[in-house]
């Protein structure tokens, strides 16, 4: 499975990080493909460009705040937490996430 994430906070700063950190950890647990684009303090890294969106299976999106480029997932599935789910359990939110497909 291919799964593509954003993660955003306020700040951009280390939640922003933590959740990206935390994501591709249990992701790779699962057996999962992550790429997790960040958009923060220090700009967008790690983009999501359109081959990565032709793999993907869905997208994760762990954010508080508006993220940019968000209608290039509208033909995606997408699954929405608040960007401290994705710090405290992120093996929940990918594990209810794939439960979408």
């Amino acid at each position: 499975m291919n799964i593509l994430a954003v993660t955003a906070c306020p700040a951009g700063v280390a939640h922003t990080y933590m959740a990206k950190k935390a994501l591709e950890k249990e992701a790779k647990k699962m057996g999962y493909k992550i790429k997790v684009e960040t958009q923060g303090s220090m700009g967008t890294e790690n983009e999501i460009n359109s081959k990565d969106l032709e793999k993907a299976d869905l997208v994760i999106l762990a954010v508080d705040t508006k993220i940019e480029k968000a209608n290039r997932f509208d033909n995606k599935i997408v699954y929405e937490v608040p960007v401290a789910d994705a710090v405290k359990n992120a093996s929940k939110v990918i594990k209810d996430a794939t439960a979408k497909l």
